[in-house]
Protein backbone atom coordinates (compact mmCIF):
# COMPACT_ATOMS: atom_id res chain seq x y z
CA UNK A 1 0.00 0.00 0.00
CA UNK A 2 1.38 3.88 -0.73
CA UNK A 3 1.82 5.99 1.47
CA UNK A 4 -0.53 8.35 -0.06
CA UNK A 5 -3.30 5.92 -0.05
CA UNK A 6 -2.42 4.90 3.58
CA UNK A 7 -3.30 8.49 4.06
CA UNK A 8 -6.65 8.59 2.65
CA UNK A 9 -7.81 5.38 4.47
CA UNK A 10 -6.48 7.05 7.49
CA UNK A 11 -8.78 10.04 6.58
CA UNK A 12 -11.73 8.08 5.98
CA UNK A 13 -10.91 6.12 9.29
CA UNK A 14 -11.05 9.43 11.36
CA UNK A 15 -14.14 10.24 10.40
CA UNK A 16 -15.61 6.89 10.60
CA UNK A 17 -14.44 6.41 13.85
CA UNK A 18 -15.79 9.70 15.22
CA UNK A 19 -19.60 8.35 13.60
CA UNK A 20 -19.38 10.72 10.96
CA UNK A 21 -19.66 9.10 7.28
CA UNK A 22 -16.72 9.61 4.65
CA UNK A 23 -17.96 11.53 2.15
CA UNK A 24 -16.07 10.28 -0.84
CA UNK A 25 -14.35 13.11 -3.01
CA UNK A 26 -16.42 15.22 -5.92
CA UNK A 27 -15.69 14.00 -9.12
CA UNK A 28 -13.00 17.04 -10.44
CA UNK A 29 -11.99 17.59 -13.83
CA UNK A 30 -8.37 15.67 -14.89
CA UNK A 31 -6.71 15.98 -11.14
CA UNK A 32 -4.48 13.64 -10.41
CA UNK A 33 -5.15 11.19 -8.18
CA UNK A 34 -2.42 12.22 -5.77
CA UNK A 35 -4.14 15.54 -5.46
CA UNK A 36 -4.68 16.98 -1.87
CA UNK A 37 -7.66 18.56 -3.88
CA UNK A 38 -9.17 15.54 -4.31
CA UNK A 39 -10.58 16.04 -0.39
CA UNK A 40 -14.23 17.28 -0.46
CA UNK A 41 -13.25 19.60 1.71
CA UNK A 42 -15.02 23.29 1.82
CA UNK A 43 -13.43 25.88 3.83
CA UNK A 44 -14.28 29.90 4.85
CA UNK A 45 -11.29 32.40 4.79
CA UNK A 46 -10.46 35.61 6.97
CA UNK A 47 -12.91 37.35 5.32
CA UNK A 48 -16.17 34.51 5.53
CA UNK A 49 -16.05 33.78 2.12
CA UNK A 50 -16.40 29.77 1.23
CA UNK A 51 -14.29 28.04 -1.23
CA UNK A 52 -13.00 24.81 -1.70
CA UNK A 53 -9.79 23.41 -1.57
CA UNK A 54 -9.97 22.81 -5.71
CA UNK A 55 -9.91 26.33 -6.16
CA UNK A 56 -6.72 27.09 -4.62
CA UNK A 57 -5.75 25.12 -8.51
CA UNK A 58 -3.25 26.82 -10.43
CA UNK A 59 -0.48 27.97 -8.61
CA UNK A 60 2.01 26.55 -6.14
CA UNK A 61 0.21 26.73 -2.54
CA UNK A 62 2.22 26.72 1.02
CA UNK A 63 -0.24 25.42 3.69
CA UNK A 64 0.37 24.78 7.05
CA UNK A 65 -2.11 24.12 9.84
CA UNK A 66 -2.38 26.29 12.91
CA UNK A 67 -4.77 28.02 15.56
CA UNK A 68 -5.47 31.57 16.45
CA UNK A 69 -4.86 31.40 20.27
CA UNK A 70 -2.10 29.81 19.97
CA UNK A 71 1.13 31.50 21.58
CA UNK A 72 4.04 29.69 21.24
CA UNK A 73 4.08 27.05 18.45
CA UNK A 74 2.05 28.85 15.47
CA UNK A 75 3.75 32.06 15.81
CA UNK A 76 6.84 30.58 14.32
CA UNK A 77 4.63 28.78 11.49
CA UNK A 78 3.64 32.16 10.48
CA UNK A 79 7.04 33.39 10.91
CA UNK A 80 8.76 30.76 8.55
CA UNK A 81 5.98 31.20 5.80
CA UNK A 82 6.65 35.13 6.07
CA UNK A 83 10.39 34.38 5.78
CA UNK A 84 9.66 32.08 2.68
CA UNK A 85 7.52 34.82 0.96
CA UNK A 86 10.20 37.61 1.69
CA UNK A 87 12.99 35.29 0.05
CA UNK A 88 10.89 35.27 -3.39
CA UNK A 89 11.04 38.23 -6.33
CA UNK A 90 8.57 40.71 -6.46
CA UNK A 91 7.11 38.18 -9.42
CA UNK A 92 7.90 35.55 -7.65
CA UNK A 93 5.70 36.45 -4.59
CA UNK A 94 2.67 37.74 -7.04
CA UNK A 95 2.26 33.78 -8.25
CA UNK A 96 2.13 31.90 -5.39
CA UNK A 97 -0.59 31.18 -2.10
CA UNK A 98 0.06 30.99 2.02
CA UNK A 99 -2.72 28.98 3.18
CA UNK A 100 -3.42 28.38 6.87
CA UNK A 101 -6.42 26.12 8.13
CA UNK A 102 -7.05 26.33 11.58
CA UNK A 103 -7.56 23.05 14.04
CA UNK A 104 -9.65 25.10 16.53
CA UNK A 105 -13.22 24.38 14.45
CA UNK A 106 -15.14 25.72 17.98
CA UNK A 107 -13.37 29.12 18.19
CA UNK A 108 -11.59 30.46 15.25
CA UNK A 109 -14.70 32.34 13.12
CA UNK A 110 -14.05 34.27 10.26
CA UNK A 111 -13.98 37.25 12.51
CA UNK A 112 -10.98 35.38 14.78
CA UNK A 113 -9.01 34.82 11.68
CA UNK A 114 -8.98 38.53 10.12
CA UNK A 115 -7.82 39.73 13.26
CA UNK A 116 -5.29 37.66 13.30
CA UNK A 117 -4.21 38.38 9.75
CA UNK A 118 -4.49 41.83 10.29
CA UNK A 119 -2.20 41.83 13.40
CA UNK A 120 0.31 39.86 11.82
CA UNK A 121 0.54 42.09 8.21
CA UNK A 122 -0.52 39.01 6.16
CA UNK A 123 -1.05 40.23 2.83
CA UNK A 124 -4.79 38.92 2.01
CA UNK A 125 -3.91 39.00 -1.95
CA UNK A 126 -1.34 36.20 -1.10
CA UNK A 127 -2.48 34.47 1.92
CA UNK A 128 -5.57 32.58 2.88
CA UNK A 129 -6.36 31.97 6.78
CA UNK A 130 -9.35 29.76 7.17
CA UNK A 131 -11.32 27.15 9.30
CA UNK A 132 -13.56 24.25 8.16
CA UNK A 133 -15.65 21.86 10.80
CA UNK A 134 -13.95 19.21 12.95
CA UNK A 135 -14.36 15.93 10.85
CA UNK A 136 -12.10 18.18 7.98
CA UNK A 137 -9.89 19.19 9.90
CA UNK A 138 -9.00 15.88 10.49
CA UNK A 139 -8.88 14.84 6.76
CA UNK A 140 -6.97 17.54 5.99
CA UNK A 141 -4.02 17.08 8.77
CA UNK A 142 -4.02 12.92 7.80
CA UNK A 143 -3.36 13.80 4.52
CA UNK A 144 -0.61 16.53 5.06
CA UNK A 145 0.85 14.10 7.73
CA UNK A 146 -0.20 16.63 10.59
CA UNK A 147 -0.41 15.43 14.23
CA UNK A 148 -2.46 17.31 16.53
CA UNK A 149 -4.31 16.38 19.78
CA UNK A 150 -6.55 18.40 21.71
CA UNK A 151 -5.91 19.14 25.42
CA UNK A 152 -8.31 19.18 28.42
CA UNK A 153 -7.70 22.63 28.38
CA UNK A 154 -8.94 23.46 25.06
CA UNK A 155 -5.67 24.04 23.19
CA UNK A 156 -4.08 21.94 20.60
CA UNK A 157 -0.60 19.59 20.82
CA UNK A 158 0.45 19.53 16.72
CA UNK A 159 3.40 19.12 14.84
CA UNK A 160 4.48 21.67 12.91
CA UNK A 161 4.73 21.16 8.79
CA UNK A 162 4.71 23.44 6.00
CA UNK A 163 3.75 21.36 2.88
CA UNK A 164 4.27 22.81 -1.31
CA UNK A 165 1.65 21.57 -3.22
CA UNK A 166 2.02 22.30 -7.01
CA UNK A 167 -0.56 23.60 -9.09
CA UNK A 168 -2.32 20.64 -9.00
CA UNK A 169 -2.42 20.06 -5.15
CA UNK A 170 0.24 17.41 -5.32
CA UNK A 171 2.67 17.52 -2.29
CA UNK A 172 6.13 18.08 -3.83
CA UNK A 173 8.44 18.94 -0.45
CA UNK A 174 7.62 19.80 3.41
CA UNK A 175 9.65 21.17 6.09
CA UNK A 176 9.58 20.96 9.75
CA UNK A 177 12.14 23.87 10.31
CA UNK A 178 10.29 27.02 11.61
CA UNK A 179 13.39 28.68 13.96
CA UNK A 180 15.21 29.18 10.26
CA UNK A 181 14.73 29.46 6.62
CA UNK A 182 14.65 25.86 4.70
CA UNK A 183 17.17 26.10 1.71
CA UNK A 184 15.50 22.85 0.01
CA UNK A 185 11.73 24.21 0.56
CA UNK A 186 13.03 27.68 -0.98
CA UNK A 187 14.28 25.89 -3.61
CA UNK A 188 11.38 23.54 -4.64
CA UNK A 189 9.30 26.35 -4.03
CA UNK A 190 10.98 28.35 -6.94
CA UNK A 191 11.58 25.58 -9.03
CA UNK A 192 7.68 24.93 -8.83
CA UNK A 193 6.99 28.95 -9.68
CA UNK A 194 9.07 28.91 -13.10
CA UNK A 195 7.69 25.37 -14.27
CA UNK A 196 4.23 27.28 -12.98
CA UNK A 197 5.60 30.18 -15.34
CA UNK A 198 6.66 28.23 -18.29
CA UNK A 199 3.22 26.24 -18.15
CA UNK A 200 1.27 29.13 -18.66
CA UNK A 201 3.34 30.51 -21.46
CA UNK A 202 2.96 27.35 -23.46
CA UNK A 203 -0.46 27.03 -22.58
CA UNK A 204 -0.69 31.07 -24.31
CA UNK A 205 0.89 30.41 -27.36
CA UNK A 206 -1.48 27.41 -27.73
Amino acid sequence: MTAWRYLFLLAAFCAHGFGLAAAPPRPSQQLPGNSVYRLDITLTDQDGSDFRLENLRGRPVLIAMFYASCKYVCPLIVDAMSRIERALSKDEKQEVRLVMVSFDSEHDTPGVLKEMAVQRHLDSSRWTVARTDTPNVRKLAAVLGVQYRMTAAGEFNHSSVITLLDGEGRIVARTARMSEQDPELLRSLQRELSRNKGAGVAASDR
